[in-house]
């Protein structure tokens, strides 16, 4: 294998097992520890992200990356991203507390741009109020995954509180018909 393929061999090995760590144990977690797991030595780590901060700040454009591939698929609806992401936030720490202190602008614009066409299709369908824009439905869905991810959500509190949600998104009935 040459040095090249085993960089990025290393490179994926470490963010996938320093998610699996920093999830865990939250952002205190070590970079020994990652590097121990992985199977590399410390000096590797700090070859591809010379801070603990660049590593956060890689696994979460990582993260958000997935996430926005996986919303971008045809069959992603608005209400099934939304639950699908508040279901991962009580199920495990993270490191989203890190947020502004990293470096993810890019990756959180690409996100929003998903989400962005998501509801533009939920509108369309008439799923959702057509006065509801992006920012309003981010702002939800950060803040309720926030109060997963903090409070470890039980499924019956996730069904509850996005029920609610949901409800505040959905476009009425039309009026006119009976």
């Amino acid at each position: 294998m040459s040095p090249r393929a085993d960089a990025i061999r290393n490179r994926a090995k470490i963010l996938e097992v320093a998610a699996r760590v920093f999830a865990e144990q939250g952002a205190a977690a070590s970079t020994e520890q990652v590097a121990a797991e992985a199977g590399v030595a410390i000096g590797t780590i700090f070859r591809h992200f010379p801070t603990k901060a660049d590593l956060l700040a890689a696994i979460m454009k990582d993260t958000l990356a997935r996430l926005a591939e996986r919303m971008a698929a045809p069959e992603a609806t608005l209400f099934g991203v939304f639950t699908a992401l508040v279901a991962e936030a009580a199920a495990k720490r993270s490191v989203v507390d890190l947020l502004p202190g990293l470096e993810v602008t890019e990756s959180v614009a690409q996100f929003r741009a998903v989400v962005a066409g998501l509801l533009t299709r939920a509108q369309a369908a008439g799923e959702v109020r057509a006065e509801i824009g992006p920012d309003e439905v981010m702002a939800l869905l950060v803040a309720v995954c926030q109060g997963a991810l903090r409070g470890g959500w039980p499924p019956a509190l996730q069904r509850r509180t996005l029920s609610i949600v949901f409800d505040g998104l959905r476009a009425a009935p039309d009026a006119g018909l009976s």
